[in-house]
């Protein structure tokens, strides 16, 4: 797939039903793999940070999960660039997957509240959708054996996609510690898992389209998110002015 190196990270130049398309048909390749979806915030810690930006860049595929990578994405001259966001992507992997028996999903992330009301509603939605497992871990530093537990687990399901929900940028961390070790795909896609369970409102397709979803984001939980946005929102702008929307192809 064709990538646009946006501020030091290999980011996908496609769309959401060539990258499902590609996964499906390159699943064996990409066990023991990861994909990352990026967005504003993981993209400038990446910039700031040489190793989260390192994580970044050892994924198999990196997609760009927020619309204002697309956008500059097109500016730079990538027209084919499309927004490709997580949640979306698990969904249309879902649906594309729903009837077949040779394909099966794990779920590690999320709270137990979360995980529950999940299962409940794809069992619902997609009532032949192979769950190979889910799972909710502690939220605290696992030990070893936990974690040695914990892969035993996924790998012993069978389980072809992995779905990691522990949020940004720790679940790219921790796909990272694990490649290789794990026998699945493994996708990084945050809170998905709420949207997806209904515990959390994602935000009407129009304010999506207009590049708020952020600020509804910060509506929902201000107190957690409303210096994440705020800052990093104002420092990707900072960094689209200082390298010039044209400029950006000859200066990463």
């Amino acid at each position: 797939m064709k990538r646009c190196k946006l501020f030091g990270v290999k980011t996908v130049v496609s769309h959401m039903e060539e990258a499902v398309s590609y996964v499906r048909k390159n699943k064996e390749r990409l066990k023991g793999k990861y994909v990352s979806f990026a967005n504003v915030h993981t993209t400038v810690t990446a910039k700031e940070e040489k190793e989260f930006r390192k994580v970044q860049n050892e994924a198999a595929l990196v997609m760009p999960d927020g619309k204002p990578l697309s956008f500059v994405m097109k500016k730079r001259g990538y027209e084919e660039a499309e927004q490709i966001a997580g949640p979306d992507f698990m969904k249309r992997m879902w649906e594309a997957t729903a009837e077949s028996q040779e394909e099966s999903h794990y779920f590690y992330g999320a709270g137990e509240e979360t995980i529950a009301a999940l299962e409940e509603k794809l069992k619902a939605q997609y009532p032949n959708l192979k769950i190979a497992g889910m799972e909710s871990p502690p939220y605290r530093e696992l030990t070893e054996e936990e974690k040695e537990a914990a892969v035993q687990r996924i790998n012993e399901s069978g389980a072809d996609y992995l779905w990691v929900g522990l949020g940004a940028p720790k679940q790219e961390y921790w796909m990272n510690e694990h490649k290789g070790k794990i026998h699945a795909v493994m996708f990084g896609v945050g809170a998905a898992f709420d949207f997806h369970a209904g515990t959390i409102k994602r935000a009407p397709k129009w304010m999506q389209k207009c590049y708020l979803e952020w600020f509804y984001r910060i509506l929902q939980d201000p107190g957690r998110l409303w210096k994440r946005y705020a800052v990093t929102n104002a420092k990707f702008v900072l960094m689209v002015i200082g390298y010039g929307i044209n400029g950006l192809r000859r200066k990463q």
